[in-house]
């Protein structure tokens, strides 16, 4: 068991994507299991506004009905790594990512669940935490429906810019 942070210094937005759409690459954050049979559980998500005027932003976290592949590396300010610095190294971290050669998928499933955090993306911030509930929301391997997750806008967000984490832990 290993506590990681998953962080994104800043990503445009844009106007949003329909689920069952392609998202663009640098207007999502993505996490995928690290092997066929790893569970991660969302511990933490945290959004920051960073629009230069008001941006009602929709954003969903919800499970991808296809997964990333040809990821590519994340660049600094971007990182992921575990919390604690003793903390246990799983033999396959999560894959996390901003940009991929087949970018990820929002479902578009109605029985696959999504979390929605609307806020005013001019300095606003939506924070959620979910250590030890029933409601985490969680990922199950490494491909389409149940293992991987990604944060993006939905249809009708503001453009803009946001910052954001997801503290996750690896079973």
């Amino acid at each position: 068991m290993g506590t990681s942070v998953f962080a994104v210094g800043t990503f445009s937005t844009g106007t949003g994507t329909a689920s069952g759409s392609n998202l663009t690459n640098g207007s999502y954050m993505a996490l995928q299991g690290g092997t066929a049979t790893q569970v991660n559980f969302v511990e933490e998500v945290y959004i920051g506004g960073q629009a230069t005027a008001s941006a009602p932003m929709i954003m969903l976290l919800g499970r991808d009905s296809t997964v990333m592949s040809g990821v590519a590396a994340l660049a600094s300010p971007n990182s992921n790594g575990l919390t604690n610095p003793s903390g246990a190294v799983v033999t396959a971290i999560a894959v996390a990512a901003i940009s991929a050669t087949t970018v990820a998928v929002r479902s578009s499933a109605i029985t696959l669940s999504l979390k929605n955090f609307t806020f005013n993306g001019f300095g606003g911030i939506v924070k959620a935490s979910y250590q030890n509930t029933q409601d985490r929301f969680g990922i199950l391997g490494a491909s389409a429906s149940l293992g991987e997750l990604s944060l993006s806008a939905f249809t009708g967000t503001t453009s803009g810019s946001v910052g954001a984490h997801i503290i996750y832990e690896t079973m």
